[in-house]
C-alpha cells in the first residue's frame, strides 16, 4: 500500500501495476456476489457451445483490479473513485492472468483530481480492458 501524498506528489507518466490468474473460485464468488450467473461464466458445457468455446471471466471481476490500484497504490489511501470508462476489447478465460496498469495522465491541482488510463492485458500481451478513471485525491 502507498502511502498517501499531497496532489502536487503526482507526475504525468506515475503508474502502478497488478497482475492476478483468475480461477475458477474467483469467478464463482463473484458470481456469488454479483448475481451474474451467465451461462458463459458458471456453465462448462453451455460456454464449450459458445464463440469462445470456454468459459469467461466477468469482464467486471477483470476490472475490479483498477479498484484495488486506484484505493491502494495510485492514488491509494484517501483515493475517493469518482469515474470510470471501460471497453472490454478481447475475452478473458479461467486460468488467464491479467495485468492491470493505472497511469496519471492528468494532475488538476485546483480540483485535487487525477485523471487515469486504466488498460489490462494478458499474459500474451493482448489488451482486454482499456478505459479511463477520474479520481480526488482527499489526504
Amino acid at each position: 500500500m502507498s502511502e498517501p501524498r499531497p496532489i502536487d506528489g503526482y507526475r504525468v507518466g506515475d503508474r502502478a501495476t497488478a497482475r492476478r490468474r483468475f480461477t475458477d473460485e474467483d469467478v464463482r464468488r463473484f458470481a456469488e456476489l454479483s448475481g451474474d450467473f451467465n451461462e458463459l461464466h458458471v456453465d462448462d458445457q453451455a460456454a464449450a457451445r459458445s464463440r469462445f468455446g470456454r468459459r469467461l471471466v466477468h469482464g467486471m471481476l477483470t476490472a475490479s483490479l483498477f479498484t484495488r490500484l486506484i484505493g491502494m497504490e495510485l492514488p491509494g489511501r484517501g483515493a475517493i473513485y469518482m469515474s470510470q470508462s471501460l471497453r472490454f476489447t478481447a475475452p478473458v478465460f479461467i486460468g488467464d492472468e491479467v495485468e492491470a496498469v493505472v497511469e496519471v495522465t492528468a494532475v488538476d491541482l485546483a480540483r485535487r483530481r487525477l485523471t487515469l488510463s486504466t488498460t489490462c492485458r494478458n499474459a500474451d500481451g493482448h489488451q482486454v480492458v482499456e478505459g479511463q478513471a477520474l479520481v480526488m485525491v482527499d489526504l
